[in-house]
């Protein structure tokens, strides 16, 4: 078939021509926004996930939905070796620009401006390089807000100035944080210690962060009431109709159609995994030499999905890793297909390799900073990509 018809969209965090499977994560984001509209208490969200379970498509399509609803919003991508306060200023900037225009007092505005600027400003030189954005120079910093260097008292009054903004318009104020985990574990707890303010005193603001399974873990452990303080949605694969209907409404809408048996063949091979999902039904569609797509071009795409997944999901991951990151996620693999890719425990990955569990601190480590494994629970490791143990098995098998 014309694969400039081509409908279905494999990418990192690219929106899918159908959200399917996630309704009720939107439904429940869309009560978040009305009763903080309302004036009434509501928690922050976190969803957490498997990479390639679309968590930032689903990030983003909420990020949609509270601009449909004339919020301000603005979006962080959270990285391990950088402090947020300047990816925070970026994005409540971004939100300013959203509300400014449309508020009737000049001098809220500005003063809202003022404090975002002397927040910006406190950022650290070594924080600075390489950054080109600099805060509103059109406006003084409002000196004593937000500028005392205490992260934590900083964010608070930061997001208390953006909410009262906001509500002024009968709206609030919205930070999406993408790979919340990688945030540094200090500043984490800052994070969560203004989020518990503000909830407290009711300011028109939330936090929408998404990140790996341990995600929920590592809020835990940096203030003992995050499990209390956001509401925790796990993303996780497809079920079958869901995964269906991702493959179908698209194709509806090319009058494709797809034959049953070639839908169960998807789903074999998919396991209902979003990423995966497009991939396959891309390179279906591809190879299809008509509609219906039967059984037979579900399995004549396979091998250049697999291909695909293998160069662009699988292998551009395996290549960041050192020999010895390789040698121990090796271990994980074979480990693994003892135990449906189960998260296995660190003890037997050291046992397998011959060495003592300490000595492989460091390769662990280092796969859990470069977002390969997390800690599943204590004592045991997982990878972070579905289907990555099959992967490793296949090629060093």
């Amino acid at each position: 078939m014309d694969p400039v018809r081509n409908p279905y969209a494999p990418g990192a965090g690219q929106r899918p021509p159908e959200l399917a499977g996630r309704d009720r994560e939107v439904r429940q984001f869309e009560v978040v926004l009305e009763r903080v509209a309302a004036a009434r208490p509501e928690r922050s969200l976190v969803l957490s996930g498997l990479r390639g379970v679309g968590k930032t498509v689903l990030l983003n399509a909420l990020r949609s939905l509270a601009l449909s609803r004339a919020w301000g919003t603005g979006k962080v991508e959270a990285r391990p070796d950088r402090s947020i306060r300047l990816p925070i200023a970026q994005a409540l900037h971004a939100a300013s620009r959203e509300l400014t225009p449309r508020h009737r007092d000049p001098e809220r505005a500005e003063e809202f401006l003022g404090v975002l600027k002397a927040f910006a400003l406190e950022t650290s030189v070594k924080d600075r390089k390489g950054v080109r954005w600099r805060p509103p120079y059109d406006v003084p910093a409002l000196r004593g807000r937000a500028d005392s260097g205490d992260l934590e008292l900083d964010l608070t009054e930061l997001f208390t100035a953006a909410g009262e903004l906001a509500r002024d318009l009968g709206v609030g104020v919205a930070v999406f944080i993408d790979e919340m985990q990688d945030i540094q574990p200090d500043e984490l707890a800052a994070l969560c210690g203004a989020c518990h303010e503000i909830s407290q005193r009711g300011v028109a603001f939330v936090v929408v962060g998404a990140g790996l399974p341990h995600l929920p873990t590592a809020l835990s452990a940096s203030k003992s009431y995050a499990e209390r303080l956001f509401r925790y949605i796990s993303v996780d694969r497809l079920e079958r109709d869901a995964a269906d209907r991702a493959l179908t409404v698209p194709a509806m809408s090319e009058d494709v159609e797809f034959e049953p048996d070639a839908l169960a063949a998807l789903h074999e091979v998919t396991d209902g995994y979003p990423y995966f999902v497009q991939a396959f039904g891309k390179a279906t569609w591809d190879v299809a030499p008509t509609s219906p797509i039967c059984a037979e071009d579900v399995k004549v795409a396979a091998p250049e999905a697999e291909a695909e997944l293998a160069v662009g999901f699988f292998g551009s991951r395996y290549e960041r890793a050192t020999p010895a990151e390789r040698e121990y996620m090796r271990a994980m693999a074979e480990l693994g297909a003892r135990l449906a890719d189960r998260p296995v425990p660190t003890a037997d990955v050291a046992a397998l390799l011959g060495r003592k569990p300490q000595s492989l601190s460091p390769a662990r480590d280092g796969l859990i900073k470069k977002g390969l494994v997390y800690a599943a629970e204590r004592g045991s490791v997982a990878f972070t990509v579905p289907h990555f143990g099959a992967f490793l098995r296949s090629q060093h098998g």
